[in-house]
């Protein structure tokens, strides 16, 4: 009788230890983290609010580019409003010849479009080229090109600014900083004569 009650409890004895640790099912515990987990915010909380742009620069009747000064100065009432630093085309010296010169023009020209999309972030047309520059390109055997502007810097190019102020970089527009342009495009009429000097 003993034998058979030590032989059922040994018995007892592996099935249980059996179960226990080859067939009993286990409760999947998750890693508990260790590091504070960052959601990520709304790109907007925590930035400051940029103060809204206030234009004082009243409205403009024309515009007058100096080359040699790399100056653009705007007339209120035929007074002078502002006077800005600009860069222009990499060969400045001289009239715009033809297409592809790198020149910027000289001449009278105006205002003849506007633009709030540029790749240069806004722009102001300039009416490149009139009679006079397509008689000399035509002179050539070449033709005068256009899309002359008044722009700003080429889009996520503002945090280079200075670089950009420092030489001219365009091919043959006037390149003033973002926030020059922002203050003159909303300031300036399609219509509004431009002289551009030597």
């Amino acid at each position: 009788m003993s034998r058979f009650i030590i032989a059922f409890l040994l018995i007892g004895l592996v099935a249980g230890s059996v179960y226990y640790f080859v067939l009993r099912p286990t409760e999947v515990v998750p890693p508990v983290a260790t590091e504070e987990i960052k959601i990520d915010e709304p790109a907007t909380k925590g930035k400051k609010k940029k103060a809204k742009f206030k234009n004082t620069l009243p409205m403009i009747d024309s515009l007058a580019i100096h080359k040699e000064e790399r100056e653009l100065m705007v007339f209120s009432h035929h007074q002078l409003a502002r006077t800005y630093h600009v860069s222009l085309g990499p060969f400045p010296l001289g009239p715009k010849e033809c297409e592809g010169d790198g020149k910027t023009p000289e001449g009278n020209y105006f205002i003849n479009a506007k633009n709030p999309a540029s790749i240069y972030h806004k722009n102001l047309g300039v009416s490149y080229p009139n009679s006079e520059d397509a008689d000399r390109a035509r002179a050539l055997g070449k033709r005068p090109g256009g899309d002359i502007k008044i722009h700003g810097l080429p889009l996520g190019c503002e945090g280079y600014k200075q670089k950009y102020l420092a030489k001219d970089w365009t091919a043959g527009c006037i390149a003033l900083t973002n926030k020059e342009i922002d203050e003159l495009y909303e300031r300036v009429k399609v219509g509004a004569p431009v002289v551009i000097t030597p």
